[in-house]
């Protein structure tokens, strides 16, 4: 192979790594978020009790950990996504010829 398609190649088999990196994350993300919510309740009722601290906010603190987790998680999820996918634009420059297009269009008619 020549360098520029070696290059090339050793480009696509990084872009494959990180692809499955952040594969790995979000089927990490999903599973352990998943167990921690259906499992919540389950959990209150066998390792923390009422009756034992006494503190109904305790437990609010516990819900509020569990959830607290998800929405972090989640956030650090989409960074690595943007790192991962590249930079989103949704009105980007192919946005803006579509709707001047559009707008041309629309005067002609």
């Amino acid at each position: 192979m020549t360098d520029h398609k070696q290059s090339k190649y050793e480009r696509a088999q990084e872009r494959v790594v990180q692809l499955k990196k952040f594969y790995n994350h979000a089927v990490v993300f999903v599973i352990i978020n998943t167990l921690l919510i259906l499992f919540r309740n389950h959990f209150r009722v066998t390792l923390i009790s009422e009756e034992a601290f006494g503190s109904p906010d305790f437990l609010k603190w516990i819900d509020w950990n569990v959830f607290g987790t998800t929405i972090v998680w989640g956030i650090i999820l989409a960074f690595h996504a943007l790192k991962v996918f590249g930079n989103i634009q949704v009105l980007g420059k192919n946005w803006e010829e579509r709707k001047l297009q559009e707008f041309m269009n629309e005067d002609e008619e």
